[in-house]
């Protein structure tokens, strides 16, 4: 745990912390499409798509660190998946009832926030994309952080708003999530419409698996 994460504590807030890429965002086919385009751009072998779906929820350098052995074309491939990836943002859709989901939370009570991959521009682009600014207090991204599996993300947000572990949960989509989940100690609750299957999600710890995002809700009862 932070040292300083019991300071300052609300003991009443519950706090959800949200990944975005497959569990806000229906975002897997970009991802993979744009991985793919970079390393053509690059003059190199294009990586399966099962190798992709992989390494989502990484940072971007982690990710490609994973994909290829040589980090010569590193910086290069970044530059085409960030170009290739913004390019394809227009098409990017939020999973069916991810809004009045997110409504629903918030009148709840319930705190929000994100942890992500993306880059904080990326991020900030997706929210201003579907309007979800106004959902959530506590943002941390793969280039103000670490990158998942370690727990500094989800360990910040609970310092920043006071939170303590066992009021905190978090809901992803891939095995990262899940790990990250445990190293800081939070509820972690998969989802089975992103990158990884509910069986996949419960073998790295997952407490429920929701099959689409309305059903989040019944996880989530009234705090007031």
């Amino acid at each position: 745990m932070s040292p300083g994460l019991m300071n300052n504590t609300d003991s009443k807030a519950h706090l959800i912390l949200f990944d975005c890429d497959g569990t806000l965002t229906d975002s897997h086919g970009a991802i993979v499409s744009s991985m793919q385009m970079a390393f053509a751009t690059c003059g190199l072998d294009e990586p399966s798509g099962v190798a992709v779906s992989r390494v989502i929820g990484l940072s971007l350098q982690a990710a490609v660190e994973a994909l290829t052995p040589d980090t010569t074309c590193n910086a290069r491939i970044i530059e085409a998946y960030r170009r290739h990836y913004t390019a394809a943002e227009a098409s990017l859709s939020l999973y069916p009832g991810v809004i009045e989901t997110l409504k629903e939370l918030q009148r709840r009570g319930y705190w929000m926030g994100i942890v992500t991959g993306k880059s904080k521009p990326g991020l900030m682009r997706v929210l201003k994309l579907f309007d979800l600014t106004g959902y959530f207090l506590v943002l941390r991204t793969a280039d103000c952080c670490l990158s998942k599996p370690h727990p500094a993300m989800a360990l910040e947000c609970m310092q920043e708003l006071g939170v303590l572990p066992e009021r905190t949960t978090l809901v992803g989509d891939a095995v990262f999530d899940m790990q990250m989940a445990a190293s800081a100690n939070v509820r972690p609750l998969g989802v089975s419409f992103g990158v990884e299957s509910a069986e996949v999600l419960y073998a790295q710890g997952a407490v429920d698996v929701a099959d689409d995002f309305p059903a989040l809700l019944a996880h989530f009862p009234p705090l007031m």
